[in-house]
C-alpha cells in the first residue's frame, strides 16, 4: 500500500533539501539567514531582507507596545532558526512544522535547542490543526510556509484561533502573483522542470496538493471572512531581484512572483 501524500512528499521534500545542501554545517545553520556564502547565498540574501523589514515595521513596534517578552508561533519553522532569533531577543517561541527530519524539519532544531540563549519549543504538527489553545500567541508566523498549506481557509482560520487580540498573523517569504494566471503558469513549469531534474522524486515531490502560491484576491477571499484583513508592507529586495518583472516583460515571460511581508491583525 502506498504512504500517505503528505508522507510520501515529506521524504521526497527532505531528500531534495539534503541534495541542495541545506543545513550543511552547523556554523552556517547558526548564521540563518544571514548567509553570506554557498550555493544557497543568493537566495538567503532574499530572505535576510524580509526578516529584517519584519523586525524593523512589525516585531519592533509590537515589543515597545507590550513591554515584556513576546509568545510566538512560528508555523512551517522548519530547522527553527527564526524561532532562535526570536529567543535571542528574549521573547518565548514556539516551532511548528510536520517535518520532523534532521536535514532542516524540526530534528536539525538541536543545533539552536541545546543553547540556553536560542531554545525553544518544538511541535510536529501541521498547520491547519495547531494543536494549542486559542489566544495563546502575540504573533503567528508563516515562515516560507503558507504555500506548502493545502486548505488556505483552514490554515489561516487555525492562526487567528491561537492569536490573542491585539496580536498579528504574518505571512514571511511566500509567493505571491498579482494573477493566477501567472501562478498555474509557474506550476506547469516547475512541474515540468521537476520531472526533468529530479525523475525519480517527482510523483512524491507533487503529492502533496498544496495551494503552492498566493495572489491578494485569493488571499483577501480566505481571510476577510475571519475578519483578518492582510496589509502588504513592500520590502526593498537586491537590485537584481527588483529587476525581474522588467526583465520577464521584455522577454514576454510570465510575471515572476515577489514575497515581501503580509500582516493581519487580530
Amino acid at each position: 500500500m502506498s504512504a500517505p501524500p503528505f508522507q510520501r512528499w515529506a521524504g521526497a521534500y527532505a531528500a531534495l533539501r539534503s541534495l541542495e545542501g541545506r543545513g550543511a554545517s552547523e556554523a552556517e545553520r547558526l548564521a540563518l539567514p544571514f548567509v553570506t556564502s554557498g550555493p544557497l547565498a543568493s537566495q538567503w540574501r532574499i530572505r535576510a531582507r524580509t526578516f529584517n523589514r519584519f523586525v524593523d515595521a512589525v516585531l519592533a513596534p509590537m515589543e515597545r507596545a507590550a513591554g515584556r517578552p513576546l509568545v510566538l508561533l512560528d508555523l512551517g519553522a522548519g530547522d527553527g532558526w527564526l524561532s532562535a532569533r526570536m529567543a535571542e531577543r528574549g521573547h518565548r517561541a514556539v516551532a511548528l512544522d510536520a517535518r520532523v527530519d534532521a536535514v532542516d524539519g524540526l530534528a536539525a532544531a538541536r543545533v539552536f535547542t541545546r543553547r540556553a540563549t536560542t531554545a525553544f519549543g518544538r511541535v510536529a504538527a501541521r498547520f491547519e490543526a495547531i494543536p494549542v489553545a486559542a489566544a495563546s500567541f502575540d504573533l503567528a508566523l508563516y515562515n516560507a510556509s503558507l504555500h506548502y498549506a493545502t486548505d488556505l481557509g483552514r490554515a489561516l482560520a487555525d492562526a487567528r484561533r491561537v492569536v490573542r487580540p491585539g496580536g498579528s498573523v504574518v505571512i514571511l517569504d511566500s509567493p505571491f502573483y498579482r494573477t493566477a494566471e501567472a501562478g498555474e503558469a509557474m506550476l506547469r513549469e516547475r512541474e515540468r522542470t521537476t520531472r526533468a531534474v529530479f525523475p525519480d522524486l517527482a510523483d512524491d515531490l507533487l503529492a502533496l496538493g498544496s495551494i503552492d502560491y498566493l495572489t491578494p484576491l485569493g488571499l483577501d477571499a480566505a481571510a476577510l471572512p475571519l475578519g483578518l484583513r492582510f496589509r502588504r508592507l513592500r520590502v526593498l529586495y537586491p537590485f537584481a531581484y527588483e529587476l525581474r518583472g522588467l526583465r520577464a516583460l521584455l522577454m514576454r515571460a510570465r510575471p515572476p512572483s515577489r514575497f515581501d511581508l503580509w500582516v493581519a491583525a487580530v
